[in-house]
């Protein structure tokens, strides 16, 4: 896969990331896993010696519903439970990049009224108004917690201090919502303006074609429609590996869908990795885990990781891509059995779900200050 585009990446400062050039096309699968992960070690070394993120601050946004099912590959059957709830968490990073300009990121803005228009989410609120006992469920699967406007205020921030925004991948996203639109939203009054002032979104290449032009197979995940009225000047695109500029990388990591990509960050603790490749530690480190049936599928197929798999465009890359990401990420200074990585959407740990409830939790991430105005 070519590196992303040099004029996009000079402009902001960025710069492809050599190390990882050519893996994904060796053959065949079990050298390209080894390459993968030889090149990992490579670049970690090198990413580490640039230095570290100015601040970072992690920001819960809201829970919604899960099928169990996908959360762990089948691995996990309770009967009695057949839903659990994810929080969405938002990441905000300041940085300097390549040239020297201070920078802030905003990573997994999610906002939960266009998240709720994706078919898959619109067909089990459906489901729930219907059924006995679903407004009780809903009750107990969804919670609100901050809209990302908010978050920005709670930090000193405005939305005109933020440059970028990016999500791993676009399931359940809609970026009208994020960058503005020039169509009105069905069942709102008038066009969104956008959230983050002039941000524009950082976004793969193979990402930003899905939503483009969905397949039946991706169709449920989507929010179709959600480029409509999107200035297309307010992506910028890229293929492959880049970093942003010392302490921030944005790894291509596919599989979960074609563009997924993890943002990884380098701060005083050592590396920090973060995605929805899985929803706890527990897909990460399966033989850590103590939710039933996870270190099972860990030790029937002789396998060191259990994707979230509600989407498995190729299980073979996602698998490749988690342990891109587990060899990357440093272990943990309060408890060092487990890795630096940071689920996007995490499965809460919330006792009415037990035993599905996450072995371990980072409960979110913060170095340094954050600071607004420009």
């Amino acid at each position: 896969m070519a590196a992303a585009g040099t004029d996009h990446l000079s402009g902001i400062g960025a710069r492809a990331i050599p190390e990882f050039d050519g893996v994904h096309d060796v053959w065949p699968r079990g050298e390209r896993l080894r390459a993968v992960r030889e090149s990992a070690v490579a670049y970690k070394e090198r990413f580490k010696a640039q230095g570290v993120v100015r601040a970072v601050k992690s920001v819960d946004i809201a829970a919604a519903p899960y099928p169990v099912k996908y959360a762990f590959h089948d691995a996990v059957s309770v009967p009695s439970l057949p839903l659990i709830s994810m929080i969405n968490r938002m990441i905000v990073v300041q940085y300097d990049d390549f040239d020297g300009r201070a920078r802030t990121l905003v990573f997994e803005p999610t906002v939960p009224d266009g998240s709720a228009e994706a078919p898959f989410y619109r067909n089990l609120q459906k489901l729930m108004d219907k059924v006995p006992g679903g407004k009780l469920l809903e009750r107990v699967v969804l919670k609100y917690y901050a809209e990302p406007g908010d978050v920005l205020r709670q930090l000193g921030l405005a939305p005109d201090d933020i440059d970028f925004c990016t999500f791993d991948h676009l399931h359940v996203q809609d970026p009208r919502m994020i960058l503005g639109s020039t169509e009105i939203i069905d069942g709102e009054p008038a066009p969104r303006g956008p959230l983050f002032g002039g941000a524009r979104m950082l976004v793969h290449s193979r990402e930003l074609a899905t939503l483009r032009s969905l397949h039946p197979m991706q169709w449920a995940w989507y929010v179709d429609g959600g480029l409509g009225g999107v200035d297309p000047e307010k992506f910028v695109t890229f293929d492959g590996d880049i970093e942003l500029g010392p302490g921030v990388a944005l790894l291509w990591t596919p599989g979960h869908t074609d563009g997924n990509h993890s943002l990884v960050l380098n701060t005083p603790d050592g590396v920090w990795v973060s995605s929805e490749n899985g929803i706890s530690l527990d897909n990460w480190q399966p033989e850590l885990s103590r939710i039933p049936g996870v270190r099972r599928y860990h030790e029937h197929f002789g396998r060191e990781i259990c994707p979230n798999a509600n989407t498995l465009e190729d299980s073979l890359d996602q698998y490749d891509s988690m342990v891109k990401e587990k060899t990357l990420a440093d272990r943990c200074k309060a408890d060092p059995r487990w890795l630096q990585i940071l689920p996007s959407t995490e499965l809460a740990p919330w006792k009415r779900f037990w035993p599905v409830v996450p072995t371990y939790v980072h409960g979110g991430i913060t170095y340094g200050e954050i600071k607004g105005g420009r």
